[in-house]
């Protein structure tokens, strides 16, 4: 009998709740407006800290009632306020909640109701707009539809500590893209926050401060900002450079949080270019800062911030990289990271425990970051890293975590560590690195597949012992579908990889790459709108022609590739590239024969002798220097009195077209390299 109760004592008990949440909605309808502000004082009560009432009170319709009611001019300033307080408590429930309430289109009405003059009302507006905007599912693209929204809530900072705590919080939770960067510099947000970071340090209810927010909008301003970050470094507050009250904010007597987002602005101004990466504000005191924040006494939170905001600064800084590698042992500071929680935690507070078990994998992926940060440029930094305990087993586990942002990481910090020659020998090779990568690129999100492709091309160079174990496991295939993707930076990968392993490597490998790719898509990649893709690809190229069977199977497309290339507006570096070609394959009878019949060709390598820039100079008196060289012709007419008739006949028509006397002329250059190669090539003619 007590299993058939159970369901019907559930209905009843369910059908009491929504009975008692039915009273509060009907009586928002009664005609007295009494009874409707007492009506709505009572939710009020109701729904504080009851997720179930919230949930049931939206089911049954409140919101539109209370929107209603907010935006009637009828209502007294009295129930309009307590109409905001009461859906900014409805927006305090679920993230389901706060779908609902954007749904019935509460943005525009709460919007709407900041041109009131109560200041009461329009601080429930502001806080109930908060509390909607800081939700990760409230899209923030509606704070920005209306154009006169910002420039109002710029003139409603002054009005109270409140509306000042509302403001600086939408903004900066509302400020994701360089779009809005802009309006909300337009609009002065710069000379309307700057004062707000002298305010009183106040707590209402236990929320951040004024100052605290304040701070978060110039992080959030300046990130990858040029414009705002040159603007701030010169912005005075309270006759104090505003870089200054950031160092001020970073003090250790200042909480955590402050210090962190003050360090965060100062990286941010400093990766904009609006500070110098020797300034002592940010070696002494942002640097210092950001390691300690990595340390194991503070938060998970904290640490994870810390470590990515440090991997940020010194990215693109080598001297930054070598002071922080020697800080507080950062190095040996960040294993601790993958080891957090232990079974020895000192973590009494079971929900916290709870959290940062859930939350460990951050730990990793910062770690992860800040060691490809610290690597990315000194050898020595990369030694240390690798020899830091399990560094390499902790790298391989990376790759195949569950968390995609995790394996990134990893591949990132794999790949800054592929950079050194004296790692690829050693520790890639020991513990076999290249197997997790291969798998990492088997299926992949495109983020990963292009560092992992990045990678791969520095264990396929010549003196990495990886290259052959590689090479045996099919990656060719995989490689020329790269070339095949939609992203440049992809098709640049697979090429560059291709272009590493076709060097000095025999001649079956090479046909194998020409076989994988096919001349379709080879010549395809030389049409490539994206200059990286044609350099690498000529790159292949000109590893796959220093053997000549690949040039008699293909010679006369590769002629017309050549030439399509020199004739187009092409970077000085692509032209040199090409030249190079044609000097590689200058050195090979079928070759020669191919250029010495092709008119355009010659004309090319004529025009490019006599160009401004010497570069181009050196690679097309390196062709003619090839052309006219004559030991090829001596190996193929062994003991004969024709030894020399092939390498004269070019002589002679190179002569008639002028090439003896430019040649000539080179060997006045200035330039000691191209007067040098000009004489090698006058020396043959002699010969």
């Amino acid at each position: 009998m007590a299993c058939l109760l159970e369901a019907p004592l559930r209905i009843s008990v369910l059908s009491e709740v929504t009975a008692t949440s039915r009273h509060y909605v009907d009586r928002l309808f009664d005609p007295d407006p009494q009874k409707v502000l007492q009506g709505v004082i009572d939710m009020k009560n109701a729904v504080i800290g009851n997720n179930k009432q919230k949930a049931n009170l939206i089911v049954l319709g409140a919101v539109p009632r209370l929107l209603y009611l907010l935006q009637q001019s009828s209502s007294s300033e009295e129930l309009r306020t307590e109409c905001a307080v009461v859906l900014g408590s409805l927006a305090m429930g679920t993230e389901n909640n706060i779908k609902s309430l954007v749904d019935c289109h509460i943005i525009p009405a709460l919007l709407q109701g900041l041109l009131c003059p109560d200041l009461i009302f329009i601080e429930a507006c502001l806080r109930c707009l908060r509390t909607v905007f800081i939700s990760p599912v409230t899209p923030v693209q509606l704070l920005y539809t209306d154009p006169t929204v910002i420039p109002h809530l710029m003139s409603l900072l002054s009005r109270s500590q409140r509306t000042q705590e509302y403001i600086t919080q939408i903004f900066s939770h509302c400020c994701k893209t360089p779009e809005h960067q802009a309006v909300l510099f337009n609009h002065g947000a710069i000379q309307n926050i700057a004062p707000l970071l002298i305010s009183p340090s106040y707590k209402v209810y236990g929320r951040l401060s004024v100052r605290m927010q304040a701070l978060k909008c110039f992080s959030v301003l300046a990130y990858e900002n040029t414009q705002v970050s040159m603007t701030l470094v010169n912005v005075l507050v309270d006759g104090e450079l505003l870089a200054q009250v950031f160092v001020r904010m970073m003090q250790r007597d200042q909480p955590i949080e402050m210090q962190l987002t003050a360090a965060k602005c100062l990286t941010y101004m400093c990766r904009a270019g609006a500070i110098r990466t020797d300034n002592s504000c940010i070696v002494l005191k942002t640097l210092p800062c950001l390691v300690r924040m990595c340390s194991k006494e503070h938060l998970l939170e904290e640490r994870v911030e810390g470590a990515e905001t440090l991997a940020y600064l010194m990215e693109p800084d080598v001297e930054l990289q070598r002071i922080a590698s020697t800080t507080d042992h950062l190095v040996a500071m960040l294993a601790d990271y993958f080891k957090y929680p232990s079974s020895v935690s000192a973590i009494t507070d079971i929900k916290r425990l709870d959290h940062d078990l859930k939350h460990a994998h951050e730990l990793r992926q910062a770690a992860f970051k800040l060691y490809a940060s610290l690597g990315s440029n000194d050898e020595d930094i990369r030694k240390k890293i690798t020899e830091t305990e399990n560094m390499m087993d902790r790298i391989v586990s990376g790759l195949s975590e569950s968390s995609i942002k995790v394996r990134l990481a990893a591949v990132r910090c794999l790949h800054s560590l592929s950079r050194s020659v004296q790692q690829l020998r050693t520790s890639f090779h020991d513990h076999a690195v290249w197997k997790p990568l291969m798998k990492l690129l088997q299926n992949a999100p495109d983020e990963v597949l292009v560092m992992a492709s990045s990678t791969l091309c520095n264990l396929l160079l010549e003196f990495s012992p990886s290259k052959e174990p590689i090479l045996e496991s099919g990656v060719i295939e995989l490689l020329c579908s790269l070339t095949q993707s939609d992203s440049p930076a992809l098709r640049v990968n697979g090429i560059w990889a291709l272009m590493n392993m076709a060097f000095q490597a025999d001649q079956k490998v090479k046909v194998e790459i020409v076989r994988g790719l096919g001349t379709e898509q080879l010549f395809r990649l030389l049409s490539d709108p994206d200059g990286n893709v044609l350099m690498k690809t000529l790159g292949l190229l000109r590893n796959l022609l220093s053997t000549r069977p690949i040039m008699s199977s293909h010679g006369k497309q590769i002629m017309q590739a050549v030439t399509l290339i020199l004739e187009a507006e092409r970077s000085i570096e692509v032209k040199e590239q090409t030249l190079c070609i044609l000097a590689n394959v200058a050195d090979g009878n079928t070759a020669k024969e191919l250029i010495m019949t092709n008119e355009d060709v010659l004309q090319k390598i004529k025009y490019y002798m006599g160009h401004s820039n010497v570069k181009l100079q050196l690679a097309a008196t390196f062709c003619i220097s090839n052309l006219i060289w004559n030991e090829d012709d001596v190996q193929a007419v062994v003991n004969s009195d024709c030894a020399h008739k092939g390498s004269q006949e070019r002589q002679d028509k190179l002569r008639e077209m002028g090439f003896v006397d430019i040649l000539h002329k080179l060997t006045q250059a200035s330039d000691p390299n191209l007067c040098d190669r000009a004489k090698t090539a006058m020396q043959q003619y002699l010969a």
